[in-house]
């Protein structure tokens, strides 16, 4: 990795859903040029006509000019990308980052869910993979265009080449943090994914509405504590005291904000349930511990639409 901070010019983002979209028009807008890798047919067709459309709270838009394209071969030797593609389709984009990666280049992951990383560096090795988490909010209202659904927090792990990144996200107005101990990273996430998430996909609400909703609030307090009680058992420290409070105040920061799973279950979509609490329980049962709510939200979200992996199309 170069020894400067200063901040790429060029950046590859691999997805075409709300994040990958949101990202992309920050980033333009504080003078990146960015190219979008995907495989979303409708998606890519309206980045190349358009640009991505960002549509603020009033109403008002903005678009932003992008490259797009579903060839990793027309990318190659990039420095940097970003990964913000659904946990189900990290197999694949891997695959196509050895395609386009640099030799000393980095792929920064903020993917939800249980080990993304793991499967980054079995394709593109250790030195070339850095792991992080947003809480970052956004709404993909139709193909390349997002509302933004909340200010959020990209938290990062220590590696050496993130430097440059690092300057790049927060020019783009991200609120950008390090922490040391990545598995209390993913975690962390974790927590709040599985509090938030499932409950927004099956009762079809924004994540405001879960802290309004009685019901709604103590299965949430459930699914964190239960979350909490795993990684604990597996020595993991989470970067917060509180798990219940840190996942009400993610939903309260993001209350506009339709979370990804609850997107997914709209269009019927693939989810990111396997890899959050899915992953969970996987994990519950291999320390001892209960995750009965986990498992509950895991099957009903499963059960609320037919998941066609192999055969649909989405971003």
């Amino acid at each position: 990795m170069p020894p400067t901070s200063s901040p790429p010019r060029h950046i590859l983002i691999c997805g075409t859903g709300a994040l990958a979209n949101l990202f992309a028009a920050r980033l333009v807008a504080s003078g990146a040029e960015i190219t979008i890798l995907g495989n979303w047919p409708e998606g890519l067709a309206a980045l190349r006509e358009f640009g991505v459309r960002l549509v603020q709270s009033d109403g008002t838009e903005r678009t932003f000019a992008v490259r797009a394209t579903n060839d990793p071969e027309a990318c190659q030797g990039v420095r940097y990308a970003l990964v913000l593609v659904k946990a189900w389709q990290t197999e694949r984009t891997a695959r196509q980052l050895t395609v386009c990666l640099a030799s000393d280049g980095l792929a920064l992951t903020l993917q939800n869910g249980l080990g993304n990383d793991q499967i980054l560096t079995q394709h593109l090795g250790r030195e070339r993979v850095a792991l992080g988490v947003t809480t970052t909010g956004a709404t993909l209202m139709g193909p390349g265009c997002v509302r933004p659904g909340g200010e959020g927090v990209i938290s990062l792990g220590e590696h050496p080449g993130l430097g440059p990144l690092k300057v790049l996200l927060k020019q783009a107005g991200f609120k950008v943090e390090t922490i040391d101990d990545v598995d209390a990273l993913v975690w962390g996430k974790l927590v709040i994914n599985a509090a938030i998430n499932p409950l927004t996909a099956l009762l079809r609400v924004p994540n405001g509405e879960l802290v309004e909703r009685a019901s709604a609030r103590l299965l949430m307090q459930d699914l964190a504590q239960e979350t909490a009680a795993v990684a604990e058992a597996k020595g993991i420290r989470l970067p917060f005291y509180d798990p219940v409070a840190a996942a009400e105040d993610v939903a309260r920061r993001t209350a506009s904000n339709r979370s990804s799973m609850l997107q997914d279950v709209t269009r019927g979509a693939p989810t990111e349930i396997d890899a959050i609490c899915g992953a969970i329980v996987r994990e519950g049962e291999r320390q001892g511990v209960p995750t009965a709510v986990n498992r509950a939200l895991w099957l009903l979200v499963k059960a609320a639409i037919q998941e066609r992996v192999n055969s649909i199309c989405a971003p």
